[in-house]
């Protein structure tokens, strides 16, 4: 439905000065000015589905202020298709940017629900602009910032072929904004069928359970009357505690949709309960994320956890970089990325093992499945390498020995192979669950970290730094956190480990040279480019990891262990934020690297071609160097080298 112009309808002054006062920039407004305001402005209502405005023909006669409901703004290409650029809500304004460049609208604004705004005139919106900076600051402010933004946006997407401008919507519009209702509520002891009706009364998918003291105690939603109640042939007139589901998942009110998102993917929960100084303000779904957002990772997460068959997950992998895309156009940094990848990467993992498990048959002894590498440290990116491995408990006998020797071997190359045609290539160097060395009771493992820390050879400790990042990622959770505390515990008994792992972050040289310009491969297959990988992300990972190891940081993650050793006082301020920015804008240059080459049907790499890069890439990817360089001077004073 296009919006036409009807008659807007007048309201009380007062109303509207009620409104401006809780509203920025109007609310530092003097109250004489917002009198004066009030008398031009008036109230107009569109129902849901409304275009309001259409981009580049709507003449933007008014300024829009949001009373009640909310609006989606898209572009839409010459095919047709639909890029969604902003949500907005109570509060916020449309029509502010063409009025003050003097254009039509440029993008389209749809009524998600019925939707009341308080209109301006452009005329009167100019003097405003005009009389009073406050206002002028405000919105050239919030102009300037999406600027900022774009130019971020544009520096780490541009070799990628275009397809819609990035608004960040994911990462920008914070929980509180997607609250459409108050939470609707029920009584413990209440019934079933009470529940049900309640539901279909106000077209809900869920209502938060009160107990005795009217504390949210928990939730019940409609897919629980399914699985819980249809399914299962319960009585209608049991208690709503029998199906409920507690504790409720609680977020914070400032959360962005996108760490929503991902709690909703970690937890495997549909709904989220939205908290505000204590208090329960809302509740979220998946379906409110999915429906103003558009393209979203839920759809695989849920197309995972709903395939019976492990077959049936082999394709599922290949989609992932469609998800990765259509996040760097909502402008996603490297580290929400790899994010995503490890949640999505994870799923995959748990729903594989959980069938060949029922394949198999129950272990004769727990286990748990080890990630490593990059997987280890939640960093992967595209199309990477297998590094993995299992422990399992120690036997109490022999016979029990041999029989958990031959599950988890069968067990282990079973996963690898399935996990291949997954997508997940190979490990070069056999670091992997199929791999009998890398399959073993909790008593071998703690003898192989006991011999790399104690006496430490360089070529072993170069190929165990994989192994330093591991975390477990499948089935008893404790063995591998036991087997993290043993490790945690030697590598900050001996010293001589440490001086090692610390020879090996220096053995990596920036690849600038005396005049600060790149030094590149001189010959073979990527003669002319720079081995950004090695050269530049290695470094930081491996500052990162012995610093941790020094000071007993658990943490497997570059970002995670490089804060918090800053929260402990173990780095200053300037290496950690310059670590930081320079860790991630490295990772963001790798991620648009291996997108690009992904969509030139090609295998994603490492190696970058300096000459590809614009003045300002350029310029920031020296500065990331040069940050290699000062790390690397710390090390020094920490452990000297005669």
């Amino acid at each position: 439905m296009v919006y036409n112009k009807k008659n807007p309808h007048s309201v009380p002054p007062q109303v509207i000065i009620d409104f401006l006062k809780k509203i920025h920039p109007f609310n530092e407004l003097p109250e004489e000015a917002l009198k004066e305001l009030s008398k031009d402005i008036v109230i107009d209502f569109f129902p849901r589905g409304t275009l309001i405005f259409k981009q580049d023909e709507t003449e933007v006669s008014h300024l829009y202020l949001i009373q009640k409901g909310g609006v989606k703004l898209y572009l839409k290409d010459d095919e047709g298709d639909i890029t969604l650029k902003d949500y907005r809500g109570e509060g916020s304004y449309i029509g502010a940017l063409p009025i003050i460049q003097n254009s039509k609208a440029n993008l389209n604004v749809e009524t998600v629900e019925d939707t009341f705004c308080f209109l301006i005139e452009k005329d009167k919106f100019l003097e405003l602009l005009e009389k009073y900076p406050k206002v002028v600051k405000f919105f050239l402010r919030s102009f300037s910032q999406k600027l900022i933004r774009t130019a971020y946006s544009e520096l780490r997407k541009h070799k990628i072929t275009p397809k819609s401008e990035s608004t960040l919507y994911l990462f920008s519009v914070q929980l509180k904004d997607l609250i459409q209702r108050k939470p609707e509520t029920i009584g413990q002891g209440e019934s079933i069928q009470t529940a049900a009706q309640k539901m279909a009364e106000k077209h809900i998918g869920s209502l938060l359970v009160r107990g005795q003291d009217d504390a949210i105690t928990g939730i019940v939603t409609d897919k629980d009357l399914r699985t819980k109640v249809v399914a299962k042939g319960l009585g209608f007139s049991e208690p709503v505690r029998k199906i409920m589901s507690s504790p409720v998942k609680k977020v914070s009110a400032m959360t962005v949709a996108f760490d929503a998102l991902l709690t909703m993917m970690q937890e495997q929960v549909h709904h989220l309960a939205i908290e505000q100084e204590g208090e329960i303000i809302g509740v979220v779904t998946a379906h409110d994320i999915m429906v103003l957002q558009g393209s979203s990772p839920l759809y695989i997460f849920r197309e995972i956890v709903s395939k019976q068959r492990i077959e049936d997950l082999y394709p599922i992998s290949q989609k992932v970089p469609f998800i990765i895309r259509n996040l760097l156009d909502e402008g996603a940094r490297s580290n929400n990325i790899t994010r995503v990848i490890t949640i999505l990467n994870d799923l995959i993992l748990e729903k594989l093992l959980t069938l060949l498990q029922d394949e198999m048959g129950m272990p004769p002894v727990n286990y748990c499945w080890l990630l490593m590498g990059s997987e280890g440290r939640k960093e992967q990116t595209f199309r990477t390498d297998q590094d993995n491995a299992l422990i399992y408990e120690d036997p109490a006998d022999e016979e029990l020995s041999k029989a958990a020797q031959e599950y988890f071997r069968n067990f282990g190359k079973e996963a690898i192979e399935h996990l291949v045609k997954c997508g997940f290539p190979r490990c070069p160097g056999d670091i992997m669950a199929s791999n009998p060395r890398w399959c073993q009771p909790y008593r071998t493992w703690e003898g192989y970290f006991d011999e790399w820390i104690k006496r430490p050879e360089p070529d072993e400790v170069r190929n165990a730094t994989i192994f330093f990042d591991f975390r477990p990622g499948f089935g008893d959770l404790h063995l591998g956190r036991s087997l993290r505390d043993h490790l945690s515990k030697m590598a900050q008994k001996y010293s001589i480990f440490q001086y090692q792992l610390a020879g090996d972050c220096l053995a990596i040289r920036p690849p600038l040279t005396f005049f600060r310009n790149f030094i590149v491969e001189k010959d073979g297959e990527h003669k002319n480019r720079l081995d950004l990988k090695t050269r530049g992300i290695v470094p930081f990972v491996d500052f990162a990891r012995l610093m941790s190891l020094r000071h007993g940081i658990k943490e497997t993650n570059t970002l995670m262990r490089l804060q918090v050793l800053y929260e402990k006082d173990f780095i200053s301020r300037d290496i950690f934020l310059e670590s930081k920015d320079a860790y991630e804008f490295l990772m963001q240059l790798r991620l648009v690297h291996q997108m690009r080459l992904l969509e030139d049907g090609k295998e994603p790499d490492n190696f970058i071609d300096p000459g590809d890069l614009t003045e300002l890439e350029k310029k920031t990817l020296k500065e990331a160097f040069s940050v290699i360089g000062r790390i690397q001077s710390f090390i020094k004073e920490l452990y000297p080298v005669s």
